[in-house]
């Protein structure tokens, strides 16, 4: 009664009249106040659970704060209450685990020029494609995974698995991509020999597709190819154990169409790359 006439009666008056204490009004204001803070909080702490174990165990308080706006009642929490929800439920983000970083090996001396020069932001879809290969551990022996992103909205459109680091394995990579690869304007990538070769140029000059190249020992120059294996090696390969190759070309075909269809990326102003590529022009 008190609170639903606090609007127009003093609460002190109110005590009075019914005969209560202001302190025990204050008290049960208080006590009901907690009482609806942690209901809020189990509710809150399902949600951000359901989101993080979507994401793989990957997304960090950012992307969840913004996957939590996308609820059907939106929830607007600051990304300090989600990060000490998060530590109460015990949920580390892969990206807080110290990653291996091995020394490149030496680039090769070809005269092809960065033709790119770091413009990584691309308005047109297939004008630009980066590449770059990492290796996964398969029943204990190393493998290799090359993949092909699309400047325009971060897409893996193409990959292949391989026992060897080879211009081969790229051609795979470049053999699987379903759109047209005459649309593919420019060819990017580091000086590694399985990308400048004759097999690649071969390929590159059937479809007219110009080649480019970082400059030697700057990884700066291949960004987004160097950023995209980051997040997959902390997303899927360290996450994972292969005992065959099967195994890795099955989860490496899901973890890619998640990473499309599914997983919002910061650079896209938090859309998928699919929802990014479907965008009104």
């Amino acid at each position: 009664m008190i609170r639903n006439n606090a609007h127009k009666y003093s609460v002190s008056a109110m005590c009075a009249v019914l005969e209560i204490k202001r302190s025990t009004y204050y008290y049960q204001i208080n006590l009901d106040a907690t009482s609806q803070r942690k209901t809020e909080n189990i509710a809150l702490s399902k949600e951000i659970e359901r989101i993080f174990k979507a994401s793989r165990n990957n997304y960090g308080t950012r992307k969840i704060k913004r996957e939590l706006l996308k609820l059907d009642k939106p929830k607007h929490v600051s990304r300090r209450r989600i990060g000490r929800i998060m530590r109460a439920l015990g949920l580390v983000s892969n990206y807080t685990v110290a990653q291996f970083k091995p020394n490149k090996s030496c680039s090769n001396e070809a005269l092809v020029k960065n033709e790119l020069q770091r413009e990584f932001i691309q308005e047109k879809e297939l004008a630009v494609v980066v590449s770059d290969l990492t290796y996964v551990r398969v029943n204990g022996k190393w493998h290799y995974v090359c993949l092909f992103v699309d400047l325009f909205n971060r897409e893996i459109i193409g990959h292949s698995v391989g026992e060897n680091k080879t211009a081969s394995l790229v051609y795979e990579a470049l053999a699987s991509i379903s759109a047209n690869l005459n649309d593919i304007q420019m060819f990017h990538t580091d000086r590694g020999k399985e990308f400048d070769n004759r097999l690649i140029d071969d390929a590159l000059e059937t479809f007219n597709i110009q080649r480019s190249l970082s400059m030697k020992g700057c990884p700066y120059d291949n960004a987004v190819a160097e950023a995209t294996f980051k997040v997959f090696k902390t997303e899927f390969a360290n996450q994972s154990n292969f005992s065959t190759v099967d195994q890795l070309e099955i989860e490496l075909n899901d973890y890619v169409h998640w990473f499309n269809n599914i997983r919002i990326h910061g650079t896209l102003g938090y859309l998928t790359p699919m929802e990014f590529k479907l965008q009104p022009i």
